[in-house]
């Protein structure tokens, strides 16, 4: 079961990516159609290049799954503008964070407004996407975190659990949210194989974005990553498997943070498939 479990993670993945110049032919180069790809936002630079990636991907066959923060929303008529956008780009599935834009860029200061709004507009996804906090948030307790899942609950149709390094966390905070009666499906975040090098020089290129914000709040998962044999994505995985296999967990896949480091993400993919087959 626990090789089963595990391949059929791997074969529900979605990959976030960080719009850079170069993500569009990475993405190409690299990623099958069948595997759904998110794009983040960042407060440096706005919507635009998310949303300019987005159609792009989109029109080369991809399901794209645009980030679109809350403190990054002008107003409603931003709002509007952006689902229009999305909508003529075919897009059905959007991510709702609220976003770190400080001080926001409009009157949106959460989520829950902005899901409200869509669902006032007539729900234009079919999809909608949260935030889960395994580990805490470094500005949010944790009770808050669980208690903003269940209000967005009517609103959203799944979670996404962000970065988690333990697999009894990642286990325990499953259960919790279940007992708290947040019964929406969870794509679980999981750090791909990343090079710690690799992950500095992208964010010195790109800006800091939303993924790489949240690690550098955690400057202990830098050292990680930079220790040998201190993290692959295995590791927190194989022990995790029971846990996020089980039906009560409504687990419906992997979210794979890259950091831009599709080629690595997917060759291990692959390799880790294969050998589970094998």
């Amino acid at each position: 079961m626990g090789a089963a479990g595990l391949r059929a993670l791997l074969d529900s993945v979605r990959y976030e990516v960080l719009p850079a110049k170069s993500t569009e032919d990475k993405v190409l180069a690299h990623v099958p159609r069948d595997v759904v790809v998110t794009v983040t936002a960042s407060p440096v630079r706005g919507l635009e290049p998310t949303l300019d990636l987005t159609g792009r991907l989109a029109g080369h066959g991809y399901r794209v799954v645009p980030h679109v923060p809350a403190r990054l929303l002008r107003d409603d008529a931003h709002l509007k503008e952006v689902v229009d956008r999305l909508r003529g780009a075919g897009v059905d599935d959007v991510f709702v964070p609220a976003g770190d834009a400080d001080p926001p860029a409009g009157t949106y200061a959460g989520a829950l407004p902005v899901l409200r709004r869509l669902t006032e507009l007539g729900r234009p996804f079919t999809r909608v996407g949260v935030t889960g906090y395994p580990e805490s948030h470094p500005l949010i307790q944790d009770d808050v975190t669980v208690q903003a899942m269940w209000d967005k609950r009517e609103y959203a149709t799944y979670i996404v659990s962000n970065l988690c390094f333990d697999p009894r966390v990642l286990g325990r905070w499953i259960v919790r949210i279940r007992h708290r009666d947040v019964s929406l499906p969870v794509h679980v975040g999981v750090a791909g194989p990343v090079q710690r090098a690799k992950l500095l020089a992208m964010a010195t290129r790109i800006g800091v974005g939303e993924s790489t914000r949240f690690l550098a709040r955690h400057p202990s998962w830098f050292l990680r990553f930079a220790t040998p044999g201190g993290y692959s994505p295995e590791r927190l995985l194989t022990p995790a498997v029971a846990d996020l296999t089980s039906p009560a967990a409504k687990v419906a896949g992997l979210h794979l943070f890259t950091f831009n480091q599709i080629a690595e993400t997917e060759r291990w993919r692959r390799a880790l498939l294969d050998r589970l087959g094998a």
